[in-house]
């Protein structure tokens, strides 16, 4: 019985770790077949960053329940109430720990001097390769942008 509960974490980060995740060459069912403003620029800058991961609970929860499944397993009468939830809690925060390292994804900042004049910074992950002088095309709808060649 326990040793089920003890999957129940890697599924589940599993699952977080392939769900929806918009980047650069993804895009969201709600992008598609719409339209897009195109605007062209050149990068002045890229710098890298990190893209903090994702924090939907789903570690928090699958960590909570494996210790909580994990201390109840300690002692006995109150002391095994105690140890479920002292373990719960631990492996709450460390299953929010385990799902954030990851999904966490390489990221870039890209400036990009505008032909219109404008300067802009996109952070985007990091799936194609740009440096300065590079000619862009920055694509916009709806609050989302990214930049390819």
């Amino acid at each position: 019985m326990r040793l089920k509960f003890l999957l129940i974490l890697p599924l589940c980060l599993f699952v977080v770790a392939c769900g929806s995740n918009p980047s650069a060459t993804t895009y969201s069912r709600d992008l598609a077949l719409s339209v897009q403003q195109v605007q062209f620029g050149t990068i002045v800058s890229v710098r890298q960053v990190q893209i903090e991961g994702t924090q939907s609970g789903v570690g928090a929860t699958a960590g909570t329940v494996i210790g909580g499944v994990a201390g109840s397993g300690v002692g006995g009468g109150r002391g095994s109430a105690i140890a479920a939830v002292v373990a719960g809690v631990a492996g709450g925060l460390i299953g929010d720990k385990v799902e954030n390292a990851a999904t966490k994804k390489a990221g870039l900042e890209l400036t990009v001097q505008m032909d219109n004049g404008g300067i802009i910074s996109v952070v985007q992950q990091a799936e194609e390769y740009f440096q300065a002088g590079d000619r862009v095309r920055l694509l916009t709808s709806g609050g989302t942008a990214r930049i390819t060649h």
